[in-house]
């Protein structure tokens, strides 16, 4: 039963109460969390937006619910301030009838203020006990589920996720293909040979991100390309996928154990000497590495030659190719000195083409 009845506003503070008759036949009563006017407005009903019209009420709010009287006696209030102050305007998110109701606490006087002239504080009840533990137990579930969720590695396995041109080791790729050099990397070169090597920027400008992704997901797919077809007719998204499909490899095209090594060639004073140190370190690479990389570099000479029409010199491929090809394992600290040897070592190898890559002697 709910005791509602108070002479005095100290009264009803007092015997505004909740008493709950328990199946044992014991009268308990929840505490009060707090109690005292509100204005309140309905917003919307049923999911339509209503006009506000405020009214006031007494409320009692104890543990997980919130009471409501309706009938609030003005006698209660004798001793109102002409100008009240609402010391604190509060939003309660309630699920009544599928209505929503915006409640303002305010301690004074019932006169109804306009509604730009308010300040509201927002808060929200707090969940109960069981959406808590709902919410614990779907947590719960899901930990379970990530931790018996199989590696990449047994999806791969047993043939569920194939194996992907992009973001695996060069040396992966060539193998699935059985070949030196990735059939995505002659596909692309092919086609800006064709019809790629007088555009200005070649390289430089980028592509339409969106369209380089999906150019990627295909290729990775396995689906047929023709790297002919309109959809790819801008060539700055074929040398974007380029570009990408190389940064993107597990270990660079330059592999990690060979980096310090280069840096340390290209340092030598001597150009001859710096020529050899470098072609010997070339020579001694893998065969996927060393074959990918006389193609890529034979193909960026021919832009090299271009330069008049494509405006793109051995400097310029050496800033846009260096750091996509070579970098150290752990950057951390040399990344500005790196950088510079990395646009060093393309930019030689293009120059020098002919003398590191010299197929009688590879």
């Amino acid at each position: 039963m709910r005791i509602k009845n108070a002479n005095s506003h100290h009264d009803r503070l007092s015997q505004t109460k909740s008493m709950i008759l328990t199946d044992a036949g014991k009268v308990t009563e929840p505490m009060v969390e707090k109690e005292g006017y509100l204005q309140k407005a309905k917003i919307a009903d049923g999911g339509k937006k209503l006009r506000k019209n405020w009214s006031t009420s007494w409320i009692v709010l104890s543990g997980p619910k919130i009471e409501f009287y309706k009938d609030a006696k003005q006698q209660a209030l004798p001793n109102t301030p002409k100008n009240p102050s609402c010391q604190s305007l509060e939003l309660f998110n309630l699920q009544r009838s599928s209505s929503t109701e915006l409640l303002s606490h305010c301690h004074g006087d019932r006169k109804e203020q306009k509604p730009e002239n308010r300040k509201s504080f927002m808060f929200r009840l707090h969940h109960s006990a069981s959406d808590t533990s709902d919410k614990n137990r779907v947590k719960s579930r899901l930990k379970k589920f990530i931790s018996r969720r199989p590696s990449l590695k047994t999806l791969q396995e047993k043939g569920l996720i194939k194996d992907q041109t992009f973001g695996s080791h060069l040396h992966t790729v060539c193998e699935r293909e059985h070949s030196t050099v990735p059939w995505f990397v002659k596909q692309c070169i092919e086609a800006v040979e064709k019809r790629g090597l007088d555009v200005d920027g070649i390289y430089r400008v980028s592509g339409n991100l969106a369209t380089i992704q999906k150019l990627k997901f295909i290729v990775n797919q396995e689906e047929k390309l023709n790297l002919d077809d309109s959809q790819w007719e801008d060539i700055h998204v074929v040398t974007g996928a380029l570009k990408m499909f190389f940064r993107e490899l597990s270990e660079p095209l330059f592999p990690y154990s060979f980096f310090e090594r280069f840096v340390e060639a290209i340092k030598k004073q001597d150009h001859t000497a710096k020529i050899e140190a470098i072609k010997s370190l070339v020579k001694d690479l893998p065969p996927p590495n060393h074959d990918t990389m006389k193609i890529l570099f034979g193909h960026l000479t021919k832009i090299v030659a271009r330069a008049s029409k494509n405006l793109m010199s051995a400097q310029s491929l050496g800033i846009v190719f260096g750091p996509t090809l070579l970098r150290a394992e752990n950057e951390l600290g040399n990344m500005a000195i790196h950088m510079v040897y990395q646009n060093q070592i393309a930019e030689f190898m293009l120059n020098e083409y002919d003398k590191i890559f010299n197929s009688k002697e590879d």
